[in-house]
């Protein structure tokens, strides 16, 4: 069984940072790709950021100059640095590990989820 788990979420001024973390766990787990996704209230989940171990980043727009992605392939851990944080930014986060090769974008590809954290930001 594989475990994934975010870490970092809180409440944050508009134009302030936070850094989520995720670690993916498991006997035999290796992945493909780690992503961030993010879902606001009333919304659908949509894409964040991700990254392959090939190795290869990818943003949505609205986070592109922003956000930053990072990661350990070895350890299968995650990272997200959100800066200049928005209202609009406010959603719980995702973290998914897909195991094979496939679209970044698309949720269907992820195999393994986390539970979500709550990120706040306030005008």
């Amino acid at each position: 069984q594989v475990h994934v788990v975010e870490s970092g979420g809180g409440l944050v001024q508009a134009g302030g940072s936070l850094r989520l973390s995720c670690a993916a766990s498991g006997r035999t787990f290796s992945s493909y790709a780690m992503a961030w996704f993010r879902q606001a209230p009333g919304k659908e989940r949509e894409f964040v950021a991700a990254m392959t171990w090939a190795p290869g980043t990818y943003y949505a727009d609205s986070v592109k100059g922003r956000f930053t992605i990072s990661g350990d392939n070895g350890k299968n851990t995650l990272y997200l640095k959100m800066n200049s944080l928005k209202p609009e930014d406010t959603a719980v986060y995702y973290c998914a590990a897909a195991r094979y090769l496939g679209s970044v974008y698309s949720q269907s590809r992820y195999d393994y989820w986390g539970q979500g954290i709550q990120v706040t930001v306030s005008s």
